[in-house]
């Protein structure tokens, strides 16, 4: 999927709420449930008319999300979100090819798979901590496991390739 094939999908008050691709797009935009706010260069033909590809849309009533929390699925990919792709015992950031999951308590020892248990760590740090607990190897976590409250996922850990520039500004006046 190239980056014109995606569009960002704004609440009513410019929130974020997810990337769509551009058939979506258009059926929204159809179905007059949001507006335009920027375009692509790239055009879609039909028979009688032509029409620049939405990179980002807003809906013109706003959804309360706050009812709807998913739950977030216990999952590699999502706690490779959960801690950026970050080791989290040398602080360094990886690609997912170059990361592992720890357990903070060693399954021998009775760990278990769940979100407090598991962090990403790089190849080297978890050979070198082994079977042992972080603190008998002297390493110190970047941050706590804990189970996510929702998954920065969906936007902010879209690699920056995956992000168009014109999404740019939706984006950094969100987070701030």
């Amino acid at each position: 999927m190239e980056i014109s094939d995606t569009t960002l999908l704004l609440n009513a008050s410019f929130e974020p709420l997810r990337v769509v691709d551009w058939r979506r797009a258009f059926g929204l935009v159809f179905q007059e449930k949001v507006e335009i706010l920027e375009e692509y260069r790239t055009m879609v033909r039909t028979v009688r008319q032509q029409f620049r590809v939405p990179a980002v849309i807003k809906l013109t009533k706003w959804v309360n999300l706050k009812r709807r929390l998913p739950v977030i699925r216990f999952s590699r990919s999502n706690i490779y979100l959960r801690d950026n792709h970050t080791c989290q015992y040398c602080r360094k950031v990886f690609a997912e090819t170059k990361l592992t999951l720890d357990h903070l308590v060693p399954v021998v020892r009775g760990g278990k798979k769940n979100w407090e248990n598991i962090v990403t760590a790089c190849m080297p740090c978890n050979q070198r901590k082994g079977d042992r607990s972080p603190k008998e190897v002297g390493f110190e976590l970047l941050s706590i496991p804990k189970a996510p409250k929702y998954l920065p996922g969906r936007l902010e850990s879209l690699h920056r390739k995956q992000m168009h520039e014109l999404w740019e500004p939706y984006l950094l006046s969100f987070k701030s």
